[in-house]
């Protein structure tokens, strides 16, 4: 193979792997809705268990679509999609700078998820609630490792 066709097939392949820059402002937009919507099930949870006669089936449904909202993070900060991009995130380079340390962080948040899911499927309030707190604890770890602090 000519060094030219080597070289051509190399950056080729570096350019599939990364994001246009144009996608760039999607995908970061795209992430910080789905941090949204998962702030958003948290609150509707913590909200229900405040009640003295929660509605379980809302919990149960947020706590699904947490679950599958967690499961987006790890693969939501593709290279060239932090601050480099021009667009307002509060993603720290730490986390393309660190990228094992940013997954093992991911992966204890889907965990703590599936976690508040399977407690959700019950009704045990003292086990939603514990799982809750759990799920919250991996959020904040990981803002304090990954995210700028306002």
């Amino acid at each position: 193979m000519t060094a030219i066709r080597t070289f051509a097939i190399v950056a080729a392949a570096a350019m599939l792997a990364m994001p246009s820059v144009a996608a760039a402002p999607d995908t970061i937009k795209a992430r910080q809705a789905n941090f949204k919507a998962m702030a958003r099930s948290m609150k509707m949870i913590s909200d229900e268990l405040r009640k003295d006669t929660p509605a379980f089936a809302v919990v149960r449904r947020e706590a699904a679509a947490l679950d599958r909202a967690a499961g987006r993070v790890g693969r939501s900060f593709p290279r060239g999609t932090g601050a480099e991009a021009g667009v307002k995130t509060g993603a720290r380079a730490a986390i393309w700078a660190e990228p094992a340390a940013f997954q093992a962080a991911s992966a204890k948040l889907t965990g703590a998820t599936k976690g508040l899911r399977a407690a959700a499927a019950g009704t045990d309030t003292g086990r939603i609630r514990a799982a809750l707190g759990a799920t919250g604890a991996t959020c904040k770890g990981c803002h304090d490792q990954f995210r700028v602090q306002d």
